[in-house]
């Protein structure tokens, strides 16, 4: 495919995409990362469960899941490069600038591994966990790495359609688990979610199947950040960093100035005459 073909292409998956996730809260795009890439990503993703285990940390949260059939890995951007490449892909950082306007930051970086048995979360939003009521604006934004086939049966993540208008969590209603829709996509899409939809891991029916996703979570600059990658990230780590990724980590000297400087262009209260 000649380079201009291919732009294009992309520019028009990008545009259609976009044009989803404003109106429903939601978008898919798949074909993000090959079946081979994504199936090399989730290896690591297996050696990275592991080195975890090593540190003392445990991949079970009772407080999350039901039982131990769900394999949850924190620090993923300490424990491989493979993941920081990930945390800014073009395409993902794209999706995320349209929801969120330039000024944003990564927030964490999770995965959870759904093996055969595993059952279902609370229901919640992500944004909801960050933010008090009312949820007005999109202000955080979940970019969702399908290493494996995600399916009903599997375990792929449920959703309310629609719910990221919820201003208040009283208006969710008594039928919201009833209201629940599986996103199912292929190895190596990735599910772009508003922060304010509200969803909930499925439970995975399957005998023989995992499925593996990765979490990316953004957020507008002002928000604290679910992790302090100060103390999260290993000092030899922080010193491979580039400019563009400490600052998507919150790592630079100052942050959160956009705002203001906005008001500063504006004029604002200024006196005349």
């Amino acid at each position: 495919m000649e380079p201009t073909t291919q732009l294009h292409r992309t520019g028009e998956r990008l545009q259609a995409a976009t044009a989803q996730l404003h109106e429903e809260g939601w978008c898919v795009v798949p074909d993000v990362l090959s079946r081979e890439e994504a199936a090399g990503v989730l290896e690591r993703l297996w050696a990275a469960a592991e080195a975890f285990r090593r540190r003392g940390r445990e991949t079970h949260l009772a407080q999350l899941d039901p039982n131990a059939a769900n394999v949850r890995v924190f620090d993923l951007l300490d424990l491989d490069p493979v993941f920081r490449g990930l945390i800014r892909k073009p395409l993902a950082l794209d999706l995320v600038r349209e929801l969120l306007g330039a000024e944003f930051i990564v927030s964490n970086f999770t995965a959870n591994i759904a093996r055969p048995g595993s059952g279902s979360m609370n229901l919640h939003s992500d944004q909801a966990l960050v933010v008090p009521e009312p949820w007005l604006e999109a202000w955080s934004i979940n970019v969702i790495w399908c290493l494996t086939d995600a399916t009903f049966e599997n375990g792929a993540t449920l959703f309310i359609p629609g719910s990221h208008k919820v201003e208040r969590l009283a208006e969710l209603g008594p039928d919201a688990a009833a209201r629940l829709r599986p996103f199912e996509a292929k190895a190596g899409s990735i599910v772009a979610m508003d922060g304010r939809i509200w969803h909930t891991s499925g439970a995975n029916v399957t005998t023989d199947q995992d499925r593996a996703l990765m979490f990316a979570y953004y957020t507008r600059s002002f928000l604290r950040q679910q992790v302090n990658w100060n103390v999260a990230l290993s000092p030899e780590v922080q010193q491979e960093l580039d400019p563009e990724l400490r600052g998507l980590l919150g790592l630079e000297a100052t942050a959160n100035t956009g705002l203001g400087a906005k008001l500063l262009a504006a004029n604002v209260g200024r006196r005349t005459g």
